[in-house]
């Protein structure tokens, strides 16, 4: 166990010290954001930061397997997806790749993930369990697709995408240990030491952005480890769903209304509600933070009741999701700018 306690600042290090090299590199070669009319951003910074958060996590989860500390089938499931797609994202961050060239990657990489996982365990409502059977490889492929999307549309603002990762990492750890599975903490806990390496060059004001291989090598890992979390207990995919509830109601509300507005869904936009906070408050640092505080003061406690079984998991959703859309509402999720 010691030796894990020296093995996590080594992760953190080798993501720390991977971004200042990537940074050098994206000068170097003019891998620059350039700010635009969709941008959220002022200033020319260079991307493709995330790949160090890549290489630290996978390089740590291959370690954890080698130590007996996270099972082969679960170190292949988060390894192989994460790689296709971070590689999908990579090449798209140095010349533009088709969306649907983009989606056929996304879902080979889901597919595959779903495959190691041995599809999706019973899910439970309201003291029933349904199961999906071959199904459940479908819905948790989409699930996936839909996550790792999602988490590239939220990485728009400095630092969101890292601190949001980091809180879902330690909070899916707290709750694996309060519900006694205690050998579960040490994936999410070494993803959460990799973002945070990254996050020192994020921060606001950001020396550099994630790029679209590290926030789709975060969505889909994210979305495994709280698939993984349904097989070692049902109310536990409740509770990382609860934990993840600020990203998805946003994007899912932007994405709702901007097809009832009739939008171009598949276009550029800055029409989330965090980015026009951002710009009604004037700061990144300032939602970021907000973000964390709703995470750890709202999502965090209900997360909580419902791993250890207090309340019904589709209930405790509920119940965090409600303000979060009515907020998401108030900050004119989907809506075009004036």
């Amino acid at each position: 166990m010691l030796s894990l306690y020296w093995f996590l600042p080594l992760v953190l290090l080798g993501a720390l010290i991977g971004t200042a090299g990537l940074r050098r590199y994206a000068l170097s070669n003019s891998l620059i954001d350039i700010p635009n009319a969709r941008s959220s951003h002022v200033l020319p910074t260079p991307r493709g930061g995330g790949v160090a958060i890549v290489f630290s996590y996978l390089f740590g989860v291959l370690v954890l397997a080698l130590m007996g500390f996270v099972e082969w089938r679960v170190t292949w499931g988060i390894v192989v997806p994460g790689a296709l797609v971070a590689v999908v994202g990579f090449l798209d961050d140095h010349g533009h790749i088709p969306a649907r060239w983009r989606l056929l990657g996304h879902f080979t990489a889901a597919i595959i993930a779903m495959s190691l996982l041995n599809g999706l365990p019973a899910i439970h409502f309201f003291g029933m369990a349904v199961d999906f059977g071959w199904a459940g490889y479908l819905l948790g492929s989409v699930y996936l697709v839909w996550l790792l999307n999602l988490y590239n549309f939220m990485d728009g603002i400095d630092g969101l995408a890292s601190m949001q990762a980091i809180f879902v990492c330690l909070g899916g750890a707290l709750l694996y240990a309060l519900c006694g599975y205690t050998s579960f903490v040490w994936g999410p806990v070494t993803l959460a030491f990799a973002v945070a390496g990254f996050l020192y060059w994020n921060f606001p004001p950001a020396r550099i952005f994630m790029g679209d291989a590290g926030s789709g090598f975060l969505g889909i890992t994210l979305g495994f480890l709280s698939l993984q979390a349904a097989w070692v207990s049902p109310e536990l995919l409740w509770g990382w769903l609860i934990l993840l509830g600020v990203f998805i109601v946003d994007a899912t509300c932007t994405l709702l209304v901007r097809l009832f507005k009739g939008d171009r869904v598949y276009e550029a936009h800055r029409s989330h509600a965090y980015q026009f906070a951002s710009r009604q408050y004037r700061s990144h640092s300032v939602v970021s933070w907000a973000v964390t505080g709703i995470n750890v003061v709202w999502l965090l406690p209900i997360a909580v009741v419902v791993a250890l079984g207090k309340i019904d998991g589709f209930t405790g959703l509920l119940v965090a999701y409600v303000p979060l859309i009515l907020l998401a509402l108030r900050f004119k999720a989907g809506q075009r700018e004036s």
